[in-house]
């Protein structure tokens, strides 16, 4: 009697229970309806082959054209063995990045940390990316830029450009990344052109991108294997010049002017020698690598614009001859600020080539918008080439046409400032916006000015820029090149 009076007792609270497991059951149910469509693909490899395989570069790919025909611009799938939201909406992408460290957070697959460093730029989150960010932005102050790094651009450009002969062939995506590479060297750790350990560790440096650019298959004979071997050999590099540092600061007393980011860190920053070690890596791998596509690319979409070229060569000549007129023998600020149709090509170059394609992001929440819901836990790759290459977004889109940006500029637009803002992110966004940016523009326009005062180019059989996903060009871009002297 006594346990029949407390089982009944305990019946609707019992009820009540078993009511609110199915609500919730349901609701869970729900939740996944509002899931955004698309397919898992294969068993562990989900659809991560088709994602990766080559396509041109001024495109968006087969598999995300009929990803987005099918599914529409926000769909799901399994990408890098992970549970994934791919957005292909500009609107989507910059929540993402916008949201970044409260909703979402930056998530790159493990092995680009097992060979970048665990404390690399790319890779780090919260307060430790915030200090190394700040490092960056110091050094890349516009006051930098302006009094120090536009001078050490435009020397690097001239000892690459001086050195082509006249109707010679060669690959230009070698000499652009031959140009990045001594600048980052030069501004990282002033390591001089053409000397014998900065030609080595260029050698190492080139082998570590193989790796970085492979798939991550830690085994004898594998690119990524013998990218490991040389990012060791970096390492020690880069050690041995922070102790050569470290006693070069001792014995000057403290009075050691810090003219390259090594120095700056060791002066100005609490971070550990494993730190600083992967903080240059990073800063080496980013700083020369997109630097010199976009070159490449600029040089492959001016090839075929003769418009545009003849635009730019009045404006630089024009720049030119008023410096020659003052007796000025240096590009200085004011005239980089004058190269304005330079910077539409750029930016043309840059929606069109997209050097950064997609973003590695993880939400740290439930997240929802506008009717899409996106679990915890989850992966999600904000697609920027997709935006820069949407017909409503921009018109003809796979045209090079940098007069676009002067047409935004105008006021048929009603407020250019937001619409670039919105769906032009070639540096993403956010928080983690590339701290490099301004850098990168700066060297893209002063090469350009030196190129086209200089030379005539042309293409030399057939190549283009592919994504695989990274950009590259698999001839390496050769070209034939006339020198000519304007001024």
């Amino acid at each position: 009697m006594f346990h029949t009076q407390l089982i009944l007792c305990f019946l609707p609270s019992l009820l009540a229970l078993f009511l609110f497991l199915i609500l919730l059951r349901r609701k869970r149910n729900a939740v996944h309806l509002d899931l955004p469509p698309g397919s898992m693909g294969w068993p562990f490899l989900g659809e991560t082959i088709g994602y990766l395989r080559p396509y041109s570069a001024t495109t968006i790919g087969a598999f995300m054209e009929n990803h987005i025909k099918r599914y529409g611009k926000v769909y799901k799938s399994n990408l890098f063995g992970e549970t994934t939201v791919v957005s292909a909406d500009a609107g989507l992408n910059r929540y993402i990045l916008q949201n970044e460290g409260r909703l979402f957070e930056c998530s790159y697959p493990r092995s680009i940390g097992g060979i970048l460093g665990k404390w690399s730029m790319l890779v780090t989150v919260g307060d430790m990316h915030r200090d190394m960010r700040m490092i960056s932005l110091n050094f890349l102050s516009q006051s930098r830029l302006k009094n120090y790094l536009l001078k050490e651009v435009e020397n690097q450009t001239l000892l690459v450009l001086r050195s082509w002969k006249d109707s010679s062939t060669f690959l230009a995506q070698d000499e652009a990344k031959k140009f990045t590479f001594n600048l980052m060297a030069k501004h990282i750790m002033s390591l001089d052109p053409w000397k014998l350990e900065t030609e080595m560790l260029k050698k190492e440096y080139v082998t570590f991108m193989k790796g970085v650019i492979s798939p991550p298959l830690n085994l004898p004979g594998t690119p990524y294997r013998r990218a490991l071997k040389s990012r060791s050999t970096i390492l020690k590099f880069i050690e041995r010049k922070m102790e050569e540092r470290k006693l070069k600061m001792e014995s000057d007393g403290g009075d050691y002017e810090d003219d390259d980011l090594l120095g700056w860190a060791l002066k100005h920053s609490n971070l550990s020698t494993e730190q600083i070690l992967d903080l240059i890596l990073s800063l080496l791998f980013a700083g020369h690598e997109t630097s010199s596509v976009a070159i490449a690319l600029a040089i492959f979409f001016l090839s075929g614009s003769s418009a545009a070229v003849q635009q730019l060569t009045e404006e630089h000549l024009g720049i030119a001859r008023d410096n020659k007129r003052l007796g000025k023998t240096e590009l200085d600020w004011e005239d980089y600020k004058k190269m304005e149709f330079t910077q539409n090509v750029i930016n043309e170059t840059l929606r069109l080539g997209n050097v950064v394609r997609f973003l590695h992001r993880k939400a740290l929440k439930d997240v929802r918008y506008r009717g899409y819901f996106i679990p915890r836990g989850w992966k999600v790759l904000p697609v920027i080439s997709a935006a820069h290459l949407d017909p409503l977004v921009f018109d003809q889109p796979h045209h090079f046409n940098p007069w676009r940006w002067q047409q935004m500029n105008g006021s048929s637009l009603g407020n250019p400032s937001t619409t670039i803002t919105n769906n032009f992110m070639p540096f993403g966004g956010g928080p983690r916006l590339c701290t490099g940016s301004e850098l990168a523009k700066l060297e893209m326009a002063i090469f350009i000015h030196h190129l086209v005062l200089n030379y005539q180019w042309e293409l030399v059989g057939s190549d283009q820029a592919f994504a695989y996903p990274f950009v590259d060009f698999p001839k390496g871009l050769p070209i034939r090149v006339r020198h000519h002297t304007l001024v």
